[in-house]
């Protein structure tokens, strides 16, 4: 079929075999159908057929049928072929954008394969959370779990169904916890040819730390004070910060009891929350 013949019935099965084929007496019979020809193309590298059926009334296919379903092969490859390069522009397109703004994203095709990544997610993979042969692993268990589920979703919805599935929490040893939510892929990007069936966004995967200079407006901090509580924020203890910042511990000590007052905080964890929402 691939090397442009187009395939019957007979082609493939004696008549016994049909008579006693569960696919004909089960799903083509009932329905009034009794005949198919398959035309193969190709998508990219990828095989794809198309199946015509007929009725018992109108016949099987002949001869001269076949040559004229030949002639379809090469503009299905066309089409196909085009439609998954378009597909492919518009999912990179889409996964692009949120990498400019450090934003992890991957998509998953209708087999819960991975099918692309972006560099911002690539940037944030480590042993906890990673792909392996093409697919998202998790260590923590009971969000493994919970991916397997999706997944199970993912391969038994039908393309055009919405998936209601919960964020998935990732939790991981020394670093915060991931939020995975799940984002319909719509438009060019949902080629059938090309599988994409879900965006998967990984909120945390790597923190981001606002900059000194966004904390200093935001709450009117001195740029002395904005640079301490940007390092605290980046997950340095108060020891660290200052050594990085070349200061005394007393100084920072005070440096931060003044964020606290400017800020309406009162602990160091409330500053660095409430400034980690400006990323």
């Amino acid at each position: 079929m691939m090397s442009g013949e187009i395939v019957t019935d007979h082609d493939i099965l004696t008549p016994e075999q049909i008579r006693s084929d569960p696919m004909y007496n089960e799903v083509l019979y009932p329905f009034g159908f009794r005949w198919f020809a398959g035309i193969g193309f190709w998508a990219e590298s990828a095989a794809w057929a198309l199946t015509l059926q007929r009725t018992g009334r109108e016949g099987q296919f002949e001869a001269r049928d076949k040559r004229l379903l030949a002639q379809l092969a090469p503009r299905l490859t066309e089409t196909a072929t085009l439609a998954t390069a378009v597909g492919r522009i518009a999912l990179t397109s889409m996964t692009d954008v949120l990498s400019r703004v450090r934003q992890p994203a991957l998509v998953i095709d209708r087999r819960g394969m991975v099918l692309s990544t972006n560099a911002a997610a690539d940037a944030g993979f480590d042993e906890e959370i990673r792909i392996r042969n093409r697919q998202l692993v998790v260590r923590d268990r009971n969000a493994a779990t919970e991916l397997d589920q999706l997944i199970d979703m993912v391969r038994s919805t039908p393309d055009t169904a919405a998936l209601p599935a919960a964020p998935v929490v990732v939790r991981r040893t020394a670093k915060p916890p991931v939020v995975i939510r799940v984002l319909p892929v719509d438009g060019a990007a949902r080629s059938v040819f090309l599988g994409a069936r879900v965006m998967l966004v990984l909120s945390n995967l790597t923190p981001r730390t606002p900059e000194p200079a966004l904390i200093s407006r935001a709450f009117d901090l001195t740029p002395a004070e904005a640079r301490l509580v940007s390092l605290l924020a980046s997950g340095r203890s108060l020891e660290q910060a200052a050594q990085q910042l070349r200061i005394v511990r007393e100084t920072a000590r005070n440096q931060l009891k003044s964020a606290f007052s400017k800020t309406g905080t009162h602990r160091q964890a409330e500053l660095v929350s409430l400034v980690s929402q400006l990323a």
